[in-house]
């Protein structure tokens, strides 16, 4: 039975060759794209992964209000992060002599401020349980706030890589505020969610649909090698006990 190919699977095969024969324009936006999200969310983590810990275990005044406001900045949108960027960097702004704007560092430092708000939230979300739990034995045997910070950050290390992978996703799928501060420059500021915008507004409909794919596809990645890590965890845990059962340990 004969029939008709349609515009969309006709781009779709096209996208898959543009990926399978490693088309240079797709794999450099590609590249940068990981650069750019990969160095925010490394900057992010590091800084929001220590004070959102810090934030659940410490008690200080006006705690709730920075809750409040960590909170609140949840749904910040990421233009309105760009804008602050594109302000701050501009000629006529506080940091216009460093000379970013329309640059990688720009990029670079809209998506960490972007992300910083999400790890502190859910970091301090996993710590603060975590205390709760276990915090007692630790405040028992004089542990500081810092200290027992970096003790329940690191007994919930498999629950904050799932904080990374999220900060990551948000990172590479954002368009607004890399597009503001970047310009979406080509060979030198257009990442993929960039470029999917502006090939599609082309009509260049298998490029922007390569692009996607592998967006969705690094992602997906990702969260794949998550669970293997905690499935290895569960396992390793599993022969432990099998372990100690065997020789008679309580």
């Amino acid at each position: 039975m004969s029939f008709t190919m349609t515009s969309f699977t006709d781009s779709l095969y096209a996208a898959f060759t543009l990926i399978w024969l490693a088309d240079p324009a797709l794999w450099s936006v590609v590249l940068r794209s990981l650069a750019v999200s990969g160095c925010a969310c490394v900057m992010a983590c590091l800084l929001g992964v220590a004070l959102g810990a810090f934030v659940g275990v410490a008690r200080f005044p006006g705690r709730g209000a920075v809750l409040w406001s960590l909170n609140t900045l949840l749904a910040l949108p990421s233009v309105v992060v760009g804008l602050g960027v594109y302000l701050l960097l501009s000629r006529s702004g506080p940091l216009g002599f460093l000379g970013w704007l329309f640059s990688f560092k720009a990029m670079v430092l809209a998506q960490t401020l972007l992300l910083l708000p999400v790890v502190m939230a859910l970091t301090r979300q996993i710590v603060q349980d975590a205390e709760h739990a276990h915090g007692e034995q630790w405040i028992s045997l004089g542990a500081g706030p810092w200290l027992r910070a970096a003790l329940l950050a690191w007994d919930e290390r498999l629950a904050l890589l799932t904080v990374v992978v999220t900060a990551f996703g948000r990172a590479i799928s954002e368009v607004g505020a890399v597009m503001m501060v970047g310009g979406n420059i080509e060979g030198f500021t257009r990442v993929m969610t960039t470029a999917i915008a502006l090939e599609t507004s082309k009509g260049d409909l298998p490029l922007a649909l390569g692009l996607g794919l592998v967006l969705l596809g690094v992602v997906g990645l990702l969260h794949a090698g998550l669970a293997a890590l905690r499935w290895a965890a569960r396992w390793h845990e599993g022969r432990s006990l099998s372990a100690r059962l065997w020789m008679g340990a309580p």
